[in-house]
């Protein structure tokens, strides 16, 4: 996905304030051939970026996976990122943004795309953590989470401390700006956020007891920004969880171990399907 593609935005009304949403769908066409009658309700992935993603940094991933699965694929930038909205840059995200984001602005996405049936859910990092709230409370085909978090661990906090040193360097943000309207509005927001004395104790591993639907959960063993007790944990907590620890990899699985990653999404999916198929 090209960062300089222009996408259709999707305004919602949230918290009072007018706020426009890009998404995009992907593998649209070939997820719907010869489905015939009732094609409109064929499934959906939703993708979910991380803490300074947007539709065009997931480039040709969700595109990928979705042929693989043959499935429609829905990827969006959110509030305050991307082509989306930006954020008041004198209005800081509280500790519950993830939940703000998990509980009000995706379902509304879903409602104003036309989106009636539980989705399925890929989430990396923050969005790993708002793919694990949202189907905590809502009602989910079935969960993937790349790096996700469910607690605040001081390695994430040092690794966002290095992160803001190089965007106040000046490299980091000039790359962002290619990615955001005003790479100031996910930046500040997520860095500040994670940083604050309030965010320390943020923590969803009780919350994460209540998910019920299929779950994958993936970690590169050379995660930068979390240590691998946070996908053991939710296997802890989610006791259908099946865990993929890459070895080579980093903080973004779909990045660096492509091709491993499509693949055991691919063989957890269709073994997902096949059971609940014999239920």
């Amino acid at each position: 996905m090209d960062s300089k593609t222009s996408a259709p935005r999707l305004r919602i009304d949230w918290r009072g304030r007018p706020t426009d949403i890009e998404y995009r769908w992907v593998n649209e066409d070939s997820a719907r051939d010869g489905a015939g009658e009732g094609a409109e309700a064929s499934p959906v992935m939703v993708f979910l970026h991380e803490g300074l993603g947007s539709i065009a940094m997931w480039r040709d991933f969700p595109e990928q996976l979705c042929r693989a699965l043959g499935m429609r694929g829905l990827v969006y930038s959110r509030a305050g990122y991307g082509r989306s909205t930006m954020r008041p840059l004198d209005e800081p995200w509280a500790p519950d943004y993830l939940h703000r984001q998990a509980l009000e602005v995706l379902p509304a996405l879903l409602a104003g795309v036309g989106v009636t049936t539980p989705p399925w859910l890929f989430g990396h990092s923050d969005g790993g953590s708002i793919a694990l709230i949202h189907a905590a409370h809502r009602a989910t085909a079935g969960l993937v989470v790349a790096a996700p978090h469910i607690t605040v661990e001081d390695l994430s906090v040092e690794s966002i401390g290095r992160t803001v040193e190089l965007y106040e360097a000046g490299s980091l943000k000039r790359s962002l700006a290619r990615f955001h309207d005003d790479p100031d509005s996910p930046f500040r927001g997520w860095s500040d956020a994670w940083r604050s004395a309030e965010f320390k104790d943020w923590s969803i591993v009780e919350e994460i007891r209540a998910i019920t639907c299929p779950l994958l959960a993936m970690q590169g063993e050379g995660d930068e920004y979390a240590s691998i007790e946070q996908i053991r944990g939710i296997a802890r907590e989610v006791p259908q969880t099946r865990l993929f620890e890459i070895a080579d990899c980093g903080h973004s699985p779909h990045k660096d171990q492509p091709d491993a990653v499509i693949n055991a999404v691919s063989e957890w999916f269709k073994q997902t399907a096949a059971r609940a198929s014999s239920l």
